[in-house]
């Protein structure tokens, strides 16, 4: 069969490298695709904009393509699910009233009191005042979110009430992340290790993926500005067995269950950023949509099932008949970006060391690169994803970093640090 991604990152080359291994799958079409997508077997890029819904249909329907899976947000958010299935194709996504859950931070912190799924003490406001006021019952730091889609951008840790006021009032009057800024929410600061717990979901019953950790920030040592992710690994020792039974339990189901409540089946890969805090409380920071990136990359090396099969599960609400398979070793991702990522940073740079012959457990998942002539450019600020598996966190890492070490470009950066917090934790954990 034919099958087309629609998004042009690291998520959607690592799902286009999965699909293609399926032997259900002829031909992946990647719409737009990058650099990467178009060098694999069995893959093509095709130049539609992931907004550009009805080119996509035509596609779709004019190439006979019987499965399309959605990478990124932004076209959930626009009901690009709800429009493929109003033409009778097979589309694999959240429908758009769904899709808030990601594309409305005040929705999603509203559902999750209204099922009573953990969450940070919090509020939402249109308006400085009232939300400075909310300030003085806060202690810090306090954490303050754009309400919408800002790329993984719009979260703002205040540690001073200075800061806090001043990110108020950037993002409600000084338009810093548009519209999607003209809501936020306020809420309390956690403290814990974060992990990332994503699931394949049928409306009715959801398949865990493997556990994963992403590390949001630039900067070794969890420390700079927050970005949409700087590499990840999985599995994530932090999520045990009883861990991973609370998550389903308490945030999961409630999810599926709400939705459903709410008059729309929640159909799609779901992503639950989690706090798991000292005293083994459970909470949940955000929800997102689809998978994630860069947590894709390290997953899908992990991955033995066969991704047609479980989204066709989830399509026709059999996801309870299905067990995914996984490499019972680590595999871990370092993001290497444009340097000023996520502000201000250079295109165009030529990538070296991209053709030299890598090892079969190392592969390099491009995001933001583009063909110019016979080279490989940077064309965004998360560029390559160096991913390995290894039969432990530590072998991961190693092979992860002699891959990162063996590409260049001017002003490349990464964290030397990924999956360090790993090392040497002796844990059970659940796949």
């Amino acid at each position: 069969m034919k099958i087309l991604v629609i998004g042009n990152g690291g998520r959607e080359h690592a799902l286009a490298w999965k699909l293609a291994q399926s032997e259900h799958a002829t031909h992946i079409y990647v719409a737009p695709g990058n650099a990467g997508t178009e060098r694999e077997d069995k893959v093509s890029n095709i130049d539609i904009a992931v907004t550009d819904i009805p080119h996509l249909i035509n596609f779709a329907k004019d190439n006979e393509i019987e499965l399309t899976i959605v990478g990124p947000e932004l076209p959930l958010s626009l009901g690009v699910v709800d429009e493929f299935e109003a033409h009778g194709l097979n589309c694999l996504g959240p429908k758009k009233q769904c899709a808030q859950l990601e594309s409305s931070k005040a929705f999603s912190k509203d559902f999750m009191t209204r099922y009573n799924i953990p969450t940070a003490r919090y509020q939402n406001f249109t308006e400085v005042d009232k939300a400075k006021m909310y300030l003085k019952e806060m202690s810090l730091p306090v954490v303050i979110k754009a309400s919408g889609l800002a790329a993984g951008k719009g979260v703002v840790i205040a540690q001073t009430m200075d800061e806090a006021q001043s990110t108020i009032e950037d993002m409600l009057e000084g338009n810093r992340f548009g519209d999607a800024g003209c809501e936020i929410v306020v809420e309390e600061f956690l403290n814990g290790e974060e992990a990332s717990f994503i699931v394949l979901c049928d409306g009715a019953h959801a398949l865990a993926m493997a556990s994963s950790q992403d590390h949001k920030a630039r900067d070794d040592g969890d420390k700079g500005p927050n970005t949409g992710g700087m590499g990840a690994y999985s599995p994530a020792p932090i999520v045990t067995n009883e861990v991973h039974q609370q998550v389903m339990q308490q945030i999961i189901q409630p999810v599926l269950d709400g939705m459903k409540n709410e008059g729309e089946a929640y159909k799609g890969f779901l992503y639950a950023g989690l706090m798991i805090m000292p005293n083994g409380e459970i909470k949940t920071l955000e929800f997102n949509c689809r998978f994630g990136d860069p947590e894709t990359q390290p997953i899908m090396m992990r991955l033995e099932s066969d991704l047609v099969e479980l989204a066709f599960a989830a399509l026709n609400e059999e996801l309870d008949e299905y067990e995914a398979h996984w490499n019972p070793g680590t595999a871990l991702g370092v993001v290497m970006a444009a340097g000023g990522y996520p502000d201000h940073y250079n295109t165009g740079d030529i990538i070296i060391g991209l053709d030299q012959a890598h090892q079969t457990n190392s592969k390099v998942f491009h995001a933001g690169t583009k063909r110019d002539g016979a080279s490989i450019v940077t064309n965004g600020g998360r560029v390559l994803c160096a991913t390995a598996l290894g039969n432990d966190i530590e072998e991961a890492y190693a092979h992860a970093y002699k891959l990162v070490d063996s590409i260049t470009w001017q002003n490349e950066y990464h964290r030397t640090d990924i999956g360090k917090k790993a090392f040497s934790k002796i844990s059970i954990h659940h796949e």
